[in-house]
């Protein structure tokens, strides 16, 4: 998700027949359809008007029996596709990471940056109630909670809730406890839903705004949404929509293939080269939805030698991990976050392998002979793959790099603060998130422990900035330090795979996981 890996440790999932026993016991049918790229599916199964009806079923892992309908609580791709369904945020990030308005029509604010009045369109609740001032304030005021811990309140945090108010019905005046020149990017945080005013229990009956309205819920099974006709947006092409819980990818792609679903979230690299342009099934890739690094901790020998982080930049073939840890279903990264994504620095030169420039500044960093542990884990797809070949690369090099299996369980945690280098992996979120979250002195999620005081004062004139030209200058200055000394050794940025039947329509293929166009199932029909 946003401020972490792409997704949390999987719960313990159904096996295939498990699977298509709940599948076809499951009341009703449904729909899922990733969106994340620009052109639908059907642009290779030949598009087409749009027809309204039907009925989509959508396989995802999923969190077992302690499944939740509150969209304050969404942790797993299946929790998020099930809240984007039912209800909105203020905002959500365009395919470049940008903020988009939704239930926020517009938003302005004052000279200082420190006030933000928000505007909020028309739009209702599945109960007619609209949506209003009260509402958007009982929701974040619900998130930041401090006895609860829901995932937006880290996001939420420069928000000064006491002092905010509804100015009328639909316009409300947010105040910052400093200038945040990027607020749009609090509302469209991950889990920063709007829920009508007084709203806690959501697994019975949960009322949104979103595009489809409450059926039923089986935690860890099924849940089955129906058209919102008085959706905002207009009215969704389906009729229903059911998320199915298969937590085995095999269990995903063999109920597409036999017909019991008609789309299939998280495959394989292996599995989309098995079936892509075989006729079968249609194959979707999301492009740069995931960063691929290894994490260095800036903090501790050897690391703490910006020497040894930049000879550990050339220790790598890029095109080789990708081919390799991520079967070619990605592509080379710059040693920086967000390719593709508003703010990217893209004019610095691609980085390549230089073995003899990294054993140049070795050998002047007094690193000769060096041995490093490598953690890894079986925690996400290409890890331990990636630590193989990396060792391979620097060994070339004359570094010996010992490979440390880690738990599952515990990876992400244990990796913070412990060891001195990673495997490391990214959702997607803006680069200024990305800034805020990972390398300033106080983050809680700072890996590679880049703390660095002019480096925060840099991020505090980029939020005091009003003009975007020149913000975006001032990112690019703090790209190009990281590029030249920081603790990211990014090598690649991979694919998110996706699977649907060959008449689902209306899949968007050109934004990463997690952004506006993911899971759009209000734009999904059936041909």
């Amino acid at each position: 998700m946003y401020d972490g890996p792409v997704h949390p440790p999987r719960f313990p999932g159904l096996h295939r027949r498990g699977f298509l026993a709940a599948a076809g016991g499951a009341a009703g049918l449904g729909a899922l359809a990733l969106a994340g790229c620009a052109g639908p599916s059907g642009d290779a199964a030949g598009g087409g008007k749009p027809r309204r009806g039907g009925k989509l079923r959508a396989a995802f892992a999923g969190g077992g029996a302690g499944e939740t309908l509150d969209p304050h609580l969404a942790n797993l791709f299946a929790d998020a596709a099930r809240a984007k369904a039912l209800f909105d945020k203020l905002a959500d990030f365009g395919a470049d990471l940008s903020a988009e308005p939704r239930l926020a029509a517009s938003w302005e604010p004052n000279a200082g940056l420190d006030r933000w009045t928000v505007k909020l369109r028309k739009a209702s609740f599945h109960n007619g109630k609209p949506v209003t001032a009260r509402d958007v304030l009982y929701s974040y005021r619900r998130i930041a909670d401090p006895k609860k811990a829901f995932r937006a309140k880290a996001s939420l945090e420069p928000l000064d809730l006491e002092a905010s108010r509804a100015v009328d019905e639909r316009t409300v005046e947010f105040a910052l406890k400093r200038p945040t020149a990027e607020f749009p990017n609090l509302l469209a945080a991950f889990g920063a839903y709007i829920v009508p005013d007084g709203a806690h229990d959501f697994d019975r009956k949960p009322v949104g705004s979103g595009p489809f309205r409450f059926v039923s819920f089986t935690p860890g099974r099924s849940a089955v949404f129906r058209r919102n006709d008085d959706y905002w947006e207009g009215a969704p092409h389906l009729d229903q929509l059911e998320f199915l819980v298969a937590n085995e990818e095999s269990a995903r792609v063999n109920s597409l293939l036999g017909g019991q679903v008609e789309y299939a979230h998280e495959l394989a690299p292996t599995t989309a080269r098995a079936h892509e342009g075989k006729g079968q099934i249609e194959i979707v890739r999301l492009r740069n939805s995931a960063m691929q690094s290894f994490a260095m901790k800036t903090d501790r020998a050897p690391f703490d030698d910006k020497r040894v982080r930049e000879a550990f930049f050339l220790l790598a073939d890029r095109k080789e991990l990708v081919d390799g840890a991520l079967s070619g279903a990605g592509e080379i990264g710059n040693d920086l976050f967000g390719k593709g994504y508003e703010y990217y620095e893209d004019g610095l030169p691609q980085r390549e392998q230089d073995l003899d420039r990294a054993r140049h500044l070795l050998k002047k960093a007094g690193a000769d002979g060096l041995r490093v542990t490598l953690d890894t884990s079986a925690v996400a797809a290409g890890f331990t793959e990636a630590a193989a070949i990396f060792r391979d690369q620097a060994a070339k090099a004359g570094v010996q790099v010992k490979v440390a299996m880690g738990s599952k369980d515990s990876y992400w945690q244990d990796t913070l603060d412990s060891g001195s280098l990673c495997c490391y992996r990214s959702g997607a979120m803006p680069i200024e998130s990305h800034f805020s979250q990972r390398l300033l002195t106080g983050s809680t999620t700072n890996a590679t422990k880049w703390q660095h005081k002019n480096f925060d004062a840099l991020y505090q004139q980029a939020q005091s900035t009003r003009s975007k030209k020149d913000r975006a200058a001032v990112y690019a200055r703090m790209q190009r330090r990281l590029y030249a000394e920081g603790g990211f050794l990014v090598w690649g940025f991979a694919d998110w795979i996706l699977g649907t039947a060959r008449n689902v329509r209306g899949v968007a293929h050109q934004a990463p996981a997690n952004t506006l166009d993911w899971a759009r199932f209000d734009k999904v029909w059936l041909a």
